[in-house]
């Protein structure tokens, strides 16, 4: 029996008052694979991504997690789920150190006091296991470098050891190296099992990691594309709007649509 993929997408949608961001939106993501999620400005990819988070939940369509109809409508929905966010903005406290933002909202406490050692201890452990290289971890994460900062925040959302990671523009302030090994890293995750959702807009790092490239236009799905056998051109172009796909083939789940 074929095991179901960890995410999919039926129908979702979501309105601003009169602006529709997103229309019918289907996706799927599988274990130990990267999909990339692109789409010009305005095309709805951090709206899905709010969505898939809870912290923005669907007005319409079916979420499914492991085959099973879910309902996300907070983001303790997603986190019992598996499911854990990277925000581009990073979310991380720049006057605590790196073990304080790795923990901070679920320190470890020991006869009802912090037990920093055994804080670090993980800190150290998950970073080693990850190969990432920060040269102090009691360093305040305001003195760190910007590719530093983001493998903090990816990090952060592995301490609860999640199945499913959305990754909103990880790259877009980070240098050419930086964006090396940050792409590194996230191809060990999928390595691992892990399944990821990329949202750039970044044509090379995409072609470097992503499996697939799901395209958004206009809120509405506009294509699903292999990226081995995919040209560049016939991406770009689906996320202009100048050629136009049939959305994906949408099977109707037996629960009905429970995210109305």
């Amino acid at each position: 029996m074929p095991v179901p993929p960890l995410l999919v997408l039926h129908g979702v949608s979501k309105r601003f008052g009169a602006v529709q961001a997103l229309a019918d939106v289907d996706l799927e993501i599988r274990a130990g694979e990267i999909v990339a999620l692109m789409g010009d400005n305005g095309a709805g990819k951090s709206t899905l991504v709010k969505v898939i988070a809870g912290v923005g939940p669907a007005d319409e369509g079916v979420i499914e997690w492991e085959g099973r109809p879910v309902r996300v409508r907070r983001p303790d929905d997603a986190h019992a789920l598996g499911i854990a966010t990277v925000y581009q903005d990073l979310a991380l406290c720049d006057n605590l150190d790196v073990v304080g933002n790795l923990f901070l909202g679920r320190e470890i406490r020991r006869a009802g006091l912090l037990d920093e050692v055994e804080m670090e201890r993980r800190t150290r452990d998950l970073l080693q296991s990850l190969s990432i290289r920060v040269p102090d971890l009691r360093a305040r994460v305001a003195t760190l470098s910007g590719g530093q900062r983001q493998t903090v925040a990816l990090s952060r959302s592995l301490i609860g050891q999640p199945r499913l990671l959305l990754l909103d523009e990880p790259t877009a302030s980070l240098g050419v190296q930086q964006t090396s090994r940050f792409l590194d890293l996230v191809e060990m995750l999928r390595d691992r099992g892990l399944g990821v959702l990329l949202i750039s807009h970044n044509m090379g790092d995409v072609k470097a990691v992503a499996d697939r490239v799901a395209v958004l236009h206009l809120g509405r799905n506009n294509g699903v594309f292999d990226v081995g056998t995919t040209s560049q051109e016939q991406i770009i172009s689906s996320i202009t709007g100048v050629t136009s796909h049939p959305a994906m083939h949408r099977r109707t789940p037996a629960a009905g649509r429970d995210e109305r």
